[in-house]
């Protein structure tokens, strides 16, 4: 299955990185994630026996969920920022 549906969907795809089962688990993890799953489910649904293994080696940021969290933080400076004087109107 591997040699024969895996990897030659994979290349169909464009993906040019190595592939083999264990990246079956890399994207369950991560779609999880993206899908909100609370990380101790996560954890329990990839058998792991710690928190951090789940994160630290299968788990990696949404993009989405990373410009989300950066976008809050420029906001929230923008508005503790005072504007300089004759700027206000273009915030």
């Amino acid at each position: 299955m591997l040699e024969w549906v895996l990897k030659p969907a994979a290349k169909k795809a464009g993906i040019t990185k190595r592939i083999g089962w264990h990246s079956l688990r890399h994207t369950y993890s991560c779609l999880l994630r993206e899908n909100g799953a609370d990380v101790k489910v996560q954890q329990e649904l990839m058998r792991h026996s710690t928190v951090m293994m789940t994160l630290d080696t299968y788990t990696q940021a949404v993009s989405d969920q990373k410009r989300a969290a950066h976008a809050a933080v420029v906001e929230r400076l923008m508005k503790e920022i005072p504007a300089p004087a004759g700027m206000e109107a273009s915030r």
